[in-house]
């Protein structure tokens, strides 16, 4: 039995219920089922809170950045700059929309795009998308330089409400995506997602797209494909999106609450954060030096819901191996693979479920030598 979950979802519905059950009995009473009155208000403030003008609510994540990527009308089989260290749904949308993952290396500190390695390659790329990874901002000012002109693709799926230098995730690239999965810092009640942008033109040829290429009943303007919102989903997320900020908070106290829990442990590396970025920990990922399995069996063994975020990169995935790459390709995502312990965290965590996480931790990490 798991009596620390890694993301504690119940806690978070039990904050929004009310508001929920009144938000669904409005809507069946309705029949809005899609593009109801809920998603255009939800768009709206979401919107709003990442600094743009326009936001295009999506079925999920992985749609949103393929809707992103298909609205930019790029070269065919063009290449699109991505880190090796990502779920493998940012390489996906890239094949999805026609274009072909160009994958560099990330840097040890962060594990976050490295612009250096971007400057390799952008010669034989048409656009980059960098990912903002576990709830901090890739080196946005670094990498659009190093992107010459070139659209840049924000990955937000674990960003929601971080900032850099003052500026909101969604607000630096051409045009961005996030992801509502249940457990994202904004967690829909099943699957959900949008797109983010200043541009009219992009927002209005995403929703023509995302809507079957149709702006009007039975005129299909391009070719497109089904992935809205359903209305629902934009009354669990409304009701969050109100008390994210406030969320996002309590994740930084607990962060912090581990940093100094974890302070002068041996064995494993904190998390670092990019200066310039206020995190928003939607994942706080420590490093194990040795034997990282045996210590995430010990804390399992506990009841601490203690994860592994892509022990396989994406390139040495079955699915890419077309890409050409095998091991040693991208040493710092291949180390980073091997040591990765994602420790439980949500809003609603206590002091005293960390204080045992990391008690847990510390024993698992001296029976492990």
């Amino acid at each position: 039995m798991t009596d620390i979950p890694l993301v504690d979802l119940h806690a978070a519905h039990a904050e929004i219920a009310a508001e929920v059950r009144e938000g669904f009995d409005r809507v069946l009473a309705s029949g809005a089922y899609i593009k109801g009155p809920d998603v255009t208000a939800f768009e709206q403030e979401y919107a709003e809170f990442s600094g743009v003008r326009h936001a295009i609510g999506t079925a999920n994540g992985t749609d949103a950045l393929e809707l992103a990527l298909r609205a930019l009308d790029l070269p065919g089989g063009g290449g699109v700059v991505l880190p090796a260290n990502t779920f493998v749904a940012t390489a996906e949308a890239v094949v999805r929309a026609g274009l072909r993952p160009v994958l560099v290396d990330v840097d040890e500190d962060h594990l976050l795009m490295d612009p250096e390695r971007v400057a390799d390659v952008v010669d034989d790329a048409v656009a980059l998308m960098p990912v903002h990874l576990n709830g901090q901002l890739a080196p946005m000012a670094e990498l659009l330089r190093a992107a010459g002109g070139r659209p840049v693709i924000e990955d937000g799926a674990q960003s929601q409400g971080a900032r850099q230098d003052g500026r909101v995730s969604g607000s630096w690239g051409r045009i961005s995506a996030t992801s509502f999965y249940p457990g994202k810092n904004l967690g829909a009640y099943g699957d959900a997602g949008a797109v983010v942008t200043d541009d009219a033109e992009l927002a209005t040829a995403v929703r023509l797209i995302g809507d079957h290429g149709s702006g009007r009943k039975y005129v299909h303007e391009r070719f497109g494909f089904n992935s809205r919102m359903d209305t629902l989903q934009a009354v669990v997320l409304r009701a969050k999106l109100r008390r994210l900020p406030g969320w996002n908070e309590a994740r930084r106290a607990a962060a912090e609450r581990y940093d100094k829990l974890l302070a002068g442990l041996e064995g494993i590396t904190t998390p670092r954060v990019l200066p310039g970025n206020e995190h928003v920990w939607h994942l706080y990922a420590v490093r194990v030096e040795r034997g990282r399995d045996a210590v995430l069996a010990a804390l399992h063994a506990a009841g601490i819901g203690a994860g592994v975020h892509y022990p396989v990169p994406v390139h040495l995935q079955p699915a890419f191996r077309g890409l050409g790459h095998g091991e040693g390709a991208f040493p710092a995502t291949e180390r980073a693979a091997a040591e990765i312990l994602t420790l439980p965290l949500f809003p609603q965590i206590t002091e005293g479920q960390q204080t045992r996480v990391a008690e847990t931790l510390t024993a698992a990490l001296k029976a492990n030598g």
